[in-house]
């Protein structure tokens, strides 16, 4: 009999611990679920902060435009992710619900075993009764066994009753976290039915901004083109510069550029400069971010036009919006080998990093000077912030030797 319930009850406990390993998988699932949220509110909060402070109408259609485009997808994000916690939250209720009816199944099961027991307890409790059944044993070793299983049956009961009382506490406190469950999911329906609003009035301003647009075609258009000869002018300097810095590097490490293609298009690394190369490598993902705060205004790639679709553009670097006032700052340790002045544009400052070049654009005042060595975080300059439409943004290349790198990848969590 011992050994029936102990199985009895040892099957109970293991299918428990299975229920439990799953509602602590849930458990973190739902806490990173939660990260994220936490994470695209602070990012909304950040865009309606530094891109949307000025009045719309000081920003040209075009930065309208990419600001509410990117308003929007944050937002949808945010909704995605709120949904797929009020799911998880509706799965964990779920389990809770076969879990509490599971654990008054248990519950009852052991109360009617140990209310058995202790029937049958009572009709033997007398001293006299356990007396008799040992003396009443034919020799020595069967009176042993006899005691020892008056040991068992007693350490069983004992077990029982623990049983009860940790099966009632279990019960207890299932019920207590699906009442806080369902609070919990009815906070974030409501959550969800806000932020839907929000984004269907932010739509429909995107409708009436892309109806103005288009009654004006033509002032899109050359804002368009006016983005796309700024950044080429950009690009076209940065390169211009690094193809110069390897130059110079190599003939003063005494390599020919004349000698082949490609002693012009990579520098010629001295010990130093490779242990350089091979710490900022290393440190792929976790570099800081070139400035102290802000968000990614626009990422490294080919991306579609926020009003025509069909229209793709190319980013070779990438936009942060940040405060104004706010400095550009160095994302390792290095030499600074140029500073950039594109004609009718701002200033920029490009450090290499033993063969990795990062350049800091759109800089109003540089602090720094070619030559100098820098360290992580070192001030390269102050943010230009824009009359137009009073945004603060940094635009961030990277490079390894003339291979353009994408910044999102380097950044940590850029």
């Amino acid at each position: 009999m011992r050994g029936n319930h102990s199985y009895v009850i040892y099957i109970v406990l293991f299918a428990f611990m299975l229920c439990g390993g799953g509602i602590l998988a849930q458990t973190s699932e739902q806490k990173a679920l939660e990260s994220k949220r936490e994470q695209l509110q602070k990012e909304i909060a950040e865009i309606n902060r530094l891109l949307f402070a000025e009045k719309k109408e000081k920003g040209n259609v075009l930065d309208q435009m990419e600001a509410m485009d990117q308003k929007i997808n944050v937002r949808q994000q945010l909704i995605r992710v709120t949904n797929q916690q009020s799911n998880l939250l509706n799965r964990q209720i779920n389990t809770n619900i076969r879990n509490i009816g599971k654990l008054r199944n248990d519950l009852a099961f052991l109360k009617e075993e140990y209310g058995t027991m202790i029937q049958k307890s009572y009709q033997n409790k007398s001293g006299q009764s356990r007396l008799m059944f040992l003396l009443s044993s034919e020799n020595f070793l069967q009176a042993f066994k006899r005691f020892q299983y008056m040991k068992q049956y007693t350490q069983y009961r004992k077990e029982q009753g623990e049983q009860i009382v940790l099966k009632t506490e279990e019960l207890t406190k299932l019920n207590k976290d699906l009442s806080q469950q369902r609070k919990e999911k009815d906070k974030l329906v409501a959550e969800n039915t806000r932020i839907k609003n929000q984004l269907y009035k932010e739509i429909q301003s995107q409708k009436d901004l892309l109806k103005s647009i288009r009654q004006n075609e033509s002032k899109y258009a050359a804002a368009i083109k006016k983005k796309k000869q700024e950044a080429k002018r950009i690009d076209q300097q940065i390169e211009r510069l690094i193809r110069s810095a390897i130059a110079a590097s190599n003939k003063a490490a005494g390599k020919s550029t004349a000698s082949s293609a490609a002693s012009s298009s990579k520098f010629v690394l001295t010990p130093e400069a490779t242990i350089v190369a091979n710490n900022f490598s290393a440190n792929k993902g976790k570099l800081i971010w070139p400035v102290e705060k802000g968000i990614k205004r626009q990422g490294f790639g080919i991306y579609s036009d926020a009003v025509y679709p069909g229209i793709k553009h190319q980013s070779n670097g990438v936009i942060i919006a940040t405060d104004e006032g706010s400095k550009a700052r160095a994302i390792f340790e290095g030499e600074v080998i140029a500073i950039l002045s594109v004609p009718g544009g701002n200033k920029g400052v490009q450090i290499k990093h033993g063969n990795y070049i990062s350049t800091y654009y759109n800089l109003s005042r540089v602090y720094v000077k070619k030559g100098d060595k820098v360290g992580t975080k070192a001030d390269l300059g102050d943010i230009h912030t824009s009359k137009a439409n009073g945004t603060t943004q940094l635009k961030f290349y990277l490079y390894k030797d003339t291979t353009r790198l994408n910044p999102e990848e380097w950044i940590y969590q850029l």
